[in-house]
């Protein structure tokens, strides 16, 4: 039996896992699908990265043996702060189309310009919460934008977790994460793969991810 934590990215709550978490249940193990402060149905529009990083860690302690720490876009941020609070806690690390930052790095500063326009036409009406895009799931809420804005602040800790991983989803226009998807490739402390997909890996192929999941708890 593995243990998994699944964290949602940008605006999506637990439930965007609805169906890798499923099959993971069935087979036996046990499987948490975070949804971040201020992502449920109460707001919480003062939470941050430090926030949802904090939250996270409290998941790790409360886990009965080292994880298997999973984030999606958004939530790559939150992983590797985790991870780098209690590297013990974690049996590797999981990215789906995620950002992966260095000590200093926020979303802001490692995405594209056209996510940043995103960021700021989601924030225009009250200033503190960044409503979702266009199109999105109805369950999606609008994200704090302190989370989008706030530096990371790592120590390197993560790094030391032997089992790295990153997923890319390489059938989206516009992606921000490929340059990083290619220079992963290149570090031999990291395992690649990439899907033909859109960028919401848990919803259009969670088939892939719950073996990528499983094959990283072994």
């Amino acid at each position: 039996m593995a243990e998994f934590i699944l964290i949602p990215g940008g605006w999506y709550g637990g439930w965007v896992f609805e169906e890798v978490e499923r099959p993971l249940l069935e087979s036996g193990h046990i499987v948490r699908s975070v949804t971040l402060s201020g992502l449920g149905e109460q707001a919480a529009p003062a939470a941050n990265l430090s926030t949802h990083v904090a939250e996270t860690v409290d998941h790790l302690k409360a886990a009965d043996r080292p994880v298997v720490l999973c984030g999606h876009s958004y939530g790559g941020m939150v992983i590797t702060g985790a991870a780098d609070a209690v590297p013990e806690k974690v049996k590797a690390l999981v990215y789906l189309d995620a950002y992966v930052p260095a000590d200093g790095d926020s979303t802001w500063s490692l995405t594209t310009l056209r996510f940043r326009e995103m960021f700021l036409a989601g924030a225009a009406e009250n200033g503190y919460a960044c409503a979702p895009p266009a199109g999105l799931d109805p369950r999606c809420r609008a994200h704090p934008i302190g989370a989008f804005l706030q530096a990371a602040r790592l120590n390197g800790a993560w790094k030391r977790i032997a089992r790295k991983i990153y997923v890319g989803a390489h059938g989206w226009e516009g992606s921000p994460f490929l340059d990083l998807f290619k220079r992963l490739q290149r570090d031999p402390e990291w395992t690649t793969l990439s899907l033909d997909c859109g960028h919401s890996i848990p919803r259009l192929a969670p088939g892939r991810a719950v073996e990528v999941l499983l094959a990283a708890a072994e």
